[in-house]
């Protein structure tokens, strides 16, 4: 298929690099971006034959798919334009800024025909596809609870446009959550209900990253969240979403079990350490992986996505397990706001197995 990118900033390298040179069934047709020189030179590096505007990219015949690496604020305008206009859309997490706006996305997307795909995509990475295989193998016994921290002080020290983070749309749960709720719903399978708390450590920020050093953000969403999420199958999961911490010590993702625990690695990245732990070893043992994806893929979702389409079945990054998870995190926000129990009404798409003895590159279907 051929990619109309829209957003050529940050997180668009490693998209470009992995879709250019590692996934085969993808190949980008046009850039654009508000900033022409960032156009200009992703064009250049990638060999991308075509600068487009947006609207141009819309009504150019020769582009499939739109991936959209806008920032949050222009998933759902964008995105729709798209679909609208019959592109399939592959877009960075989150899916919308509202649930609402999110349902919207797929109705759309399902009454022409058309894919949606949303990051996170690093659940297909060899870390949590093998974590989930020994969840399904009964190495932990049924699971019982969970626990996810994402803590750290925001991104203002490093991101030269930090800004968006702290705007509606932004925080630690909308801008870091869709990893690791992504991740928790692959893992334990659909969220039931959810509660949760939050706070507000700063009113403002102050940027130390180049190039806005010493200017200002003001903080309009909470950027501490405590949640907990109750699942289908009876586990529950305690969240803590933060960017008002500097140092901690706590887990990326654990899963407990009637026979056993399971340490989830990062999933913000693809591979790292699976360690489980049961009730006839008790000491945590390093598990192999079972996938060659272990390094940055980002993208695979993407190609996923069209090896779907041609075999004419769901895909995996779906737009139905973003809409999920954006309906769990929304759902948190409103439980903070609300104090009570939220109870959710979307069901995530299965997951469709996938064969890991392969090559980098390639992806097929078991």
């Amino acid at each position: 298929m051929k990619i109309g990118l829209v957003g050529c900033g940050n997180i668009s390298s490693i998209y470009l690099e992995n879709l250019t040179n590692v996934f085969p069934n993808t190949s980008f047709y046009a850039c654009a971006d508000l900033d022409a020189e960032k156009a200009k030179n992703a064009a250049e590096k990638y060999n991308i034959p075509h600068i487009m505007t947006f609207e141009e990219m819309l009504e150019c015949p020769d582009i499939d798919v739109i991936l959209n690496l806008t920032t949050p604020q222009g998933h759902y305008p964008l995105s729709k334009q798209a679909l609208l206009k019959g592109k399939h859309v592959y877009v960075e997490k989150p899916l919308a800024l509202t649930y609402a706006q999110g349902k919207e996305l797929i109705e759309i997307a399902q009454s022409k025909g058309l894919y949606v795909g949303c990051a996170p995509d690093t659940f297909l990475g060899a870390g949590i596809q093998t974590c989930s295989q020994l969840i399904k193998d009964g190495k932990i016994g049924k699971p019982i609870a969970a626990t996810a921290f994402m803590m750290c002080h925001g991104h203002e020290s490093w991101h030269p446009d930090p800004e968006f983070y702290y705007d509606f749309g932004g925080g630690p749960l909308f801008d870091m959550g869709p990893y690791y709720i992504t991740a928790l719903v692959r893992l334990l399978g659909r969220a039931k209900s959810v509660m949760a708390y939050g706070a507000k450590g700063f009113e403002k920020r102050t940027i130390t990253s180049m190039p806005k050093n010493g200017q200002e953000i003001e903080v309009k969403v909470d950027t501490h969240i405590a949640g907990l999420i109750r699942f289908e199958n009876g586990a529950i999961a305690t969240l803590i979403m933060s960017f008002d911490v500097w140092k901690h010590s706590m887990p990326n993702i654990e899963i407990y079990g009637t026979t056993g625990s399971l340490k989830v690695p990062d999933p913000n990245g693809f591979g790292g350490p699976v360690l489980l732990a049961t009730s006839e070893n008790t000491e945590y043992s390093e598990m192999p992986l079972i996938s060659p994806y272990s390094e940055n893929e980002r993208g695979i979702g993407l190609s996923e996505t069209v090896h779907a389409f041609e075999e004419k079945r769901v895909n995996n990054a779906s737009g139905a397990l973003a809409l999920h998870v954006l309906e769990i995190m929304e759902s948190i926000v409103k439980s903070a706001e609300q104090g009570k129990e939220i109870t959710l009404e979307s069901t995530p798409s299965q997951e469709v197995p996938l064969d890991w003895n392969v090559k980098i590159g390639d992806i097929k279907t078991k």
